[in-house]
């Protein structure tokens, strides 16, 4: 073969590299771009001020939560939710009962129950009763009941029993789904729907498109990588065939 047949064998190979090269660039900025702002539209981080969901999610915790209606909201949600009777900020507490459910405390074997039955939760902090006081609450149409993981030091459903909606905060309420954990980085992760909630009438709620998110921007960042490094290495080959 010529030299010049190696020339614009070359310069062809160097085009059509330099094409894809582009091609993986720009769909990477739009994965990597269009993540984020899929992020920003369906998300927002929260900042978890106390140990009450220990040890779910501890203090200090950066969590990211869905923007949901309180509509969606099912037994054993994470939720954020404002309600001026429990204080001027937003709090994170776990939905344990929805309307017309009779939540009650404890068992023999120290259990909660949603409806008489009992209701198993790994997620406690310790291994005693799901609550250090015994309670009774029927829960009104509309509203939830809301309990921290952390038992003995959260102040929730249980300390506005005397309220007139018997502990539960309106559904409208709520701002917010927890979906994962995002800081520390050894506690990041996905927030699991727990199982015992599952068999109740309703179910259990399904994660929003955090995982698709994520995967977006991954791969967006792998193209714009890719193909960026394209050009530099093809040079670097060309100088040494040269």
């Amino acid at each position: 073969m010529s030299s010049s047949t190696e020339h614009r064998t070359d310069g062809r190979s160097r085009t059509a590299g330099s094409v894809l090269s582009g091609l993986a660039v720009a769909a990477g900025c739009v994965l990597f771009l269009g993540g984020f702002v899929w992020a920003a539209l369906t998300y927002r981080p929260y900042t978890v001020p106390t140990d009450s969901m220990s040890p779910t999610i501890a203090a200090g915790a950066r969590v990211i939560a869905e923007k949901v209606d309180g509509s969606e909201i099912r037994r054993g949600d994470i939720v954020v939710f404002k309600d001026s009777t429990w204080g001027d900020l937003p709090m994170v507490k776990r939905v344990v009962g929805v309307g017309g459910d009779k939540v009650a405390c404890c068992t023999k074997q120290g259990r909660l129950t949603v409806n008489g039955t009992p209701i198993e939760e790994p997620y406690l902090q310790g291994s005693g009763p799901a609550s250090p006081i015994g309670f009774k609450a029927k829960v009104p149409t509309g509203q939830l009941f809301l309990l921290g993981d952390h038992r003995s030091d959260s102040l929730d459903s249980r300390v506005h029993l005397t309220d007139g909606d018997h502990g539960s905060v309106p559904r409208g309420a709520v701002a917010a789904r927890v979906d994962a954990r995002a800081w520390p980085l050894g506690s990041v992760g996905m927030m699991q729907r727990p199982a015992a909630f599952s068999a109740l009438p309703g179910g259990t709620s399904q994660p929003g498109p955090i995982q698709p998110i994520a995967l977006a921007i991954v791969a967006g960042a792998v193209l714009i990588l890719g193909g960026a490094a394209y050009g530099p290495i093809a040079r670097r080959k060309g100088r040494q065939r040269a």
